[in-house]
């Protein structure tokens, strides 16, 4: 068997894959910034994500995979101000919708999802340890990183910082791409903003120091696998090295793997900056399948390539949606002992093993249904060779996660109409509308009657 390898942005290179800890493999995945909906940009990365999590589980890993999600930093704090409620009371709502979101797209949870504002000690903590080792410095209340201070700034991202002015900083969450800064670490409270009494006067975290404080709280001082999209590979990785590395003397994450924008139509990377994205409360809206677009996103382009979303990109996941439900359909009841055709296994494994190529294994897979259907249709295929089929289909599956097998519709319309009571249990309506709009979007119409709810399927 050929081994899993995968492109390591440190090195820019693709290196076969080989955890810290024989058969268990720790990952981190950068997560929201809970100050609004997540857009679509920002599930085409979760969904890389879920691909490469399910993809070790498959090779028998076992998995630690923890995603943070960031509910302090500036937008959140001049939102949760101007509606006058805490960042708590500000910020539950987005977690809630992501969570609802993960599961609508069939996103396999992480083991854990910790909140910065639970791990303010633990900032504080590294924060101290930098202040010990020098490097950092105080100007008005707030603590920097002196970058000055670490000779291998830049190595994730290339970066050539030999410009770089001796005390320039900066203290926003979000600055300009290729700017390399001193970084603040802990932010001196300013006048109406929440804050937290520390050992370092009070104040908040900057955002970088949040990741690094929670990775290594979860996954130890050195991890197998760190994640996010483009744009987090500087500053926001680069920042997280820098000081996780300069606290503990140790490597800190052995590989970086990082999956690139969504576009929209002209080509401009989807963001809620340029105001040119979609949520997925949007598409569903709209009409769409979960199904299609967790299709799409995941296969409508390699993960390190650019993604162009477009309604054609959706109808044409929907097609292929369809053609795998049927070929289910087609090949009939079967032996569930089988196991899959040696040829297309070998194939559509070793396109995932180099490099997660997802895009060319399912490509190996429809070809291997056109090829099939060809024999179903002169009667030629016999009872094993469709219960091998079917084999190949249901491991396909564990990775997309997109399929219908015959019988099981029915269990999917259940689950969905019991969240959907439980929603209006809750009085959160909002929610049960979406989950109508599901239904519908998979055909199924849903009637509430004195009995209770009540579906059947449209023709």
């Amino acid at each position: 068997m050929t081994p899993l390898r995968l492109h390591n942005t440190m090195s820019g290179q693709v290196e076969e894959f080989a955890p810290l800890e024989t058969g268990h493999v720790r990952m981190y995945t950068c997560g929201p910034t809970v100050h609004d909906f997540a857009h679509i940009g920002n599930f085409r990365t979760f969904l890389f994500e879920d691909l490469l999590r399910r993809m070790l589980r498959q090779q028998g890993y076992q998995v630690t995979q923890v995603m943070n999600l960031t509910d302090v930093e500036d937008r959140i704090i001049k939102k949760a101000a101007d509606a006058g409620i805490t960042i708590d009371e500000f910020t539950e709502k987005y977690i809630e919708a992501f969570f609802q979101d993960l599961d609508t797209l069939r996103i396999e949870r992480a083991e854990q999802y910790p909140r910065a504002t639970r791990h303010i000690f633990e900032m504080v903590g590294l924060i101290e340890v930098l202040n010990e080792k020098g490097h950092t410095y105080v100007s008005d209340g707030s603590t920097y990183f002196r970058i000055a201070t670490f000779p291998r700034y830049g190595r994730l991202s290339h970066l050539d910082v030999s410009g770089l002015r001796a005390g320039a900083r900066v203290d926003v969450d979000d600055y300009g791409k290729d700017d390399p800064r001193d970084f603040v670490l802990w932010k001196a409270r300013k006048p109406g903003e929440q804050a937290w009494e520390t050992a370092l006067g009070a104040g908040r975290p900057g955002w970088h120091i949040e990741c690094s404080a929670m990775s290594m709280e979860y996954l130890g001082e050195s991890f197998d696998i760190h994640t996010g999209g483009v744009d987090n590979i500087f500053p926001h990785h680069e920042n997280e090295i820098a000081q996780s590395e300069a606290a503990t003397g140790k490597e800190f994450v052995r590989y970086w793997l990082h999956a690139q924008h969504l576009q929209d139509a002209v080509g401009e990377k989807m963001s809620k900056r340029l105001k040119n994205f979609s949520t997925l409360r949007d598409l569903l809206a709209e009409g769409y399948q979960p199904r299609a677009i967790r299709y799409a996103l995941m296969t409508g382009a390699h993960y390190r390539s650019p993604l162009a979303f477009s309604p054609e990109l959706l109808k044409a996941a929907d097609s292929a949606i369809k053609r795998l439900d049927e070929f289910a359909v087609r090949l009939g009841p079967v032996a569930i002992d089988a196991k899959p055709p040696s040829e297309i296994l070998q194939r559509w494994d070793g396109a995932l093993r180099d490099d997660l190529n997802l895009p060319a294994a399912v490509g190996h897979l429809f070809d291997f249904i056109k090829t099939f259907n060809t024999r179903l249709e002169a009667g030629q295929a016999t009872p094993d060779e469709r219960a091998a089929a079917m084999a190949m289909l249901r491991h396909a599956n564990r990775i997309l996660d997109v399929i219908e097998f015959p019988g099981a519709v029915d269990a999917e319309v259940e689950r969905l109409i019991a969240e959907r009571e439980d929603a209006r249990e809750r009085r959160d309506f909002a929610r049960a509308d979406e989950i109508r709009q599901q239904l519908l979007a998979m055909g199924i119409q849903l009637d509430d009657t004195k009995d209770g709810p009540r579906w059947k399927r449209l023709r």
